[in-house]
């Protein structure tokens, strides 16, 4: 039984290797027709041209003229720049993020955008006993963490809007934002000052301050946060947190190449 299940998660999909037999021949020629592509995957010309019209509108090909032939666009480039970027932005973070956590003995977080959401692809524990329960690879709302807030801030109202359109503001707590509108509001200043701050959003006597990481083009592509217990919070500790925050984020963006940081 055991076995017939183990065939069966490693079987091949047909039309995903197709798919990919599809992406390899482009790749190696500048731009090929449907019935040069039917010959080279061994499938009939209307599933490929199906194929073709599907990756067309996920932006990964290009439809050269009235000659029926395709490219590839740089969808593909961008698609391994990003996860090439992530596997170098942990490692470039982990060092500063170590050291501002011995500094400060509270929890750190690495963020990135997934839909509507941030998924934290690494984090510091906090030294102390009452701390933040998180995991790498959970997710929280982009409206109510600091992570989210700089991620979305230097972003058109258009480009805010529509990543939120689907979003239900369910709140977390008295002071979670209830709609786009209010977050718009705030993300104004969060540009302005480029570090924002979860006021107990997301859960109640906890804070969070995030600075923003750039990457090579000046996007900005995650979010390096630190958390503490409302508690633990004075004015003095908050202003040395943004600036331990900025100065390290800084330090990762140059590494990503951005020359603005």
């Amino acid at each position: 039984m055991m076995n017939e299940e183990n065939n069966q998660q490693i079987e091949p999909v047909s039309s995903v290797m197709k798919v990919f037999a599809i992406l390899n021949a482009l790749a190696e020629k500048k731009s090929l027709g449907v019935t040069e592509l039917a010959q080279i995957v061994m499938t009939s010309k209307s599933t490929v041209y199906r194929f073709l019209q599907t990756m067309k509108m996920l932006g990964f090909v290009r439809q050269e003229g009235e000659d029926d032939r395709y490219s590839l666009t740089l969808k593909l480039f961008e698609v391994s720049s990003n996860a090439l970027e992530h596997v170098d932005l942990v490692s470039l973070a982990e060092p500063h993020m170590a050291s501002i956590g011995a500094l400060t003995k509270e929890a750190l977080h690495l963020g990135i955008r997934d839909g509507d959401n941030i998924v934290y692809i690494f984090k510091i524990d906090a030294q102390y006993n009452l701390r933040m329960q998180s995991r790498i690879g959970g997710r929280n709302p982009l409206y109510s963490t600091a992570i989210g807030k700089v991620l979305l801030a230097e972003r058109s109202e258009e480009y805010v809007r529509g990543v939120l359109s689907q979003t239900d503001f369910t709140p977390s707590t008295s002071k979670t934002h209830r709609s786009v509108d209010s977050l718009l509001v705030e993300l104004k200043d969060v540009q302005k000052l480029s570090y924002g701050v979860d006021n107990e959003e997301q859960e109640e006597g906890l804070r969070c301050i995030a600075a923003p990481i750039y990457d090579r083009l000046g996007n900005v592509i995650a979010g390096l946060s630190l958390s503490f217990p409302t508690l633990r919070y004075t004015p003095e500790k908050f202003d040395e947190y943004v600036v331990l925050l900025q100065d390290a984020a800084a330090k990762i963006s140059k590494n990503l190449g951005c020359s603005k940081a």
